[in-house]
């Protein structure tokens, strides 16, 4: 994907769960070598459509971006944002990272919160570009919030 092409979001449905778990896996393939204790970031896409806030984005029809937000009392989780590799730097990821914080704003959320892994260094800092900060370490997990 090149900057000229342009990508649809739409929200998700039951139907896209099988192209949501692809994109995420080839998302994460790159962290698999060097993060012994991944989890499955695409387990649970059907679930996650059914019950939670799920966006995809598209390229002639082909998902190629998957945006999910769960809604807990207090705040709104970023539990996963990912990108096909290969429509990666092109601007996808922050306009998801925008839906994200208007979401949280619109439902009235005042925090926002993410989990991210300690062997993705560079995560870590663009959420902290993003304004994000880091509240706490727990083995491999980096917790992260960030104030609307």
């Amino acid at each position: 994907m090149t900057a000229n092409e342009k990508f649809a979001i739409r929200k998700a449905l039951p139907q896209d769960a099988a192209a949501l778990a692809d994109c995420m896996d080839a998302a994460y393939a790159a962290y698999a070598s060097r993060i012994d204790d991944m989890p499955d970031m695409a387990a649970g896409c059907a679930e996650d459509i059914e019950q939670n806030l799920v966006w995809v984005a598209e390229v002639d029809k082909a998902v190629v971006g998957g945006l999910v937000l769960i809604a807990k009392p207090d705040h709104l989780v970023l539990a996963n944002v990912a990108i096909r590799p290969e429509c990666q730097g092109v601007g996808l990821g922050r306009v998801f990272m925008d839906m994200a914080e208007k979401e949280a704003s619109a439902r009235g959320y005042r925090e926002m919160r993410l989990n991210t892994h300690a062997a993705m260094p560079e995560n870590v800092a663009l959420y902290q570009h993003l304004g994000w900060r880091e509240i706490e370490r727990r083995d491999n997990t980096v917790s992260m919030r960030k104030p609307l």
